[in-house]
Order: C-alpha cells, then structure tokens, then sequence
C-alpha cells in the first residue's frame, strides 16, 4: 500500500467520523442528505459481496466492515433517532436517487459487462462491482444539491464533504502512482473515468471551501431557486 492509498482511506474514514460527532453535537441533519448515504450504503454493499469469499487482508476487511457500518449508522441516526430525525428536511433532500442515480447505473453496468464479458462469461459478483464504481462517481450528488439550497454551510458539514472529495482525488494519484511504480498493473478506464468524473463534481465546492478558509470565512456557496 502507497501513503496516497493510504491517505484516501484516512480522508474517507475522517469524514464520515466528522459526520457522525456533527449529528452527535449540533443534534440536528440540517443540511445532509441521508440520501447520499443511503446512495454510498448500497455502493458498499454491492462492491464488497467479496467479504463473503475471499479474504485480502486484515486491513482491508475492517475498513470494509467500517464503511458498511458506518454508513447504516449514518442513514439510521437521520432516519430514525430523535431528535435528529425531525430536523431532518426531506423537502430540501429531494433528489430522486433511485431513479436519476442507481437506475440508469444498472442500465450503464448491464450494458458495459455484457460488451466487455458477452452472456457466455456472465459474472454477478463483476456486475455488481462494476455498478457500485458507476453509482459512487454520483453519490455525492444529493449532498451537493442540498447544500446550494443553503446559503451557509455549517463549519462540520463543510469539513464532511471536503474530505469525502479529498478521498477521490488522493485515490487518483494512488493511481498515477501505481501505475509508474508497479510492473503489470493493470489498467481499468472505467474506474478511472468515474473516478475523475466523482472528483470533478466537487470542483465547484473545493473552490468555495478554500476560498473560504483562507479568509476565514463562513462557506457560502451560490444558492439555487
């Protein structure tokens, strides 16, 4: 494991603990959307079916159990704790998820998979894997969304998804690095591709979130009607 690699986990783990003491401590989901995380619980899901079959490391079964668990305590904690779950604002956390997001990721995933495998080599646990990289470069989506219905981004929930973009972005160079240093790496242009297009989505956000640390300043992002 590469320090980019490694970086990326911390990132993605540091977020989602930013995540859960934000709801412990303001006790209120004003501006988070349980529908990216319920977007990244099934991305989880569906990419790590291998727990089941095949053992890699220690480190990487507990960063998978990690994320799995974390993100249902995310999604429970909105949906259904008190007080929490009456601050939540279903009418600002309107993104229609299952259908702009996780359908047309399967028709993506069924019609990739069968281009590259054919019916002959039809691998379901490939399949899976291959919709769970489509369906993350959107998951950030629903939070994207809420937050510029906003006009002021809380202190934690801005950290939250600075370092959710973060993990992308260090898991591009863990790539680059990879593919310079590792003899018969092999390359896969979908993760690729969707892996620049889920960095290139917080683009907008990074460049608020900067602007506004370095003036320290409250992050203001332009509001949608």
């Amino acid at each position: 494991m590469n320090i980019f690699r490694l970086a990326g986990d911390m990132s993605h783990v540091f977020s989602i603990l930013v995540l859960l003491l934000r709801l412990r401590v303001a006790k209120n989901a004003q501006g988070i959307s349980v529908r990216t995380h319920e977007l990244y619980l099934l991305v989880f899901i569906t990419r790590y079916l291998d727990l089941f079959t095949s053992f890699y490391s220690v480190y990487n079964t507990v960063m998978k159990i990690l994320f799995l668990a974390c993100t249902a305590s995310i999604i429970y904690t909105i949906r259904f704790q008190e007080p929490i779950k009456t601050t939540y604002d279903k009418a600002q956390d309107s993104f229609l998820h299952w259908k702009f997001a996780v359908a047309p990721c399967v028709v993506i995933a069924l019609i990739t998979h069968f281009l590259g495998s054919g019916f002959a080599k039809f691998d379901i646990m490939e399949l899976l894997w291959t919709f769970s990289i489509y369906l993350e470069s959107v998951t950030i989506l629903p939070q994207l969304i809420v937050l510029q219905r906003y006009k002021e981004v809380e202190n934690l929930t801005g950290n939250y998804v600075f370092f959710m973009g973060a993990y992308r972005a260090l898991y591009i160079l863990n790539w680059i690095y990879r593919a310079h240093t590792e003899k018969g790496y092999k390359h896969h242009w979908v993760v690729y591709f969707c892996g620049v297009l889920q960095t290139l989505l917080y683009a907008d956000f990074f460049y608020y979130y900067v602007k506004a640390k370095s003036k320290g300043a409250k992050l203001s992002l332009p509001t949608t009607s």
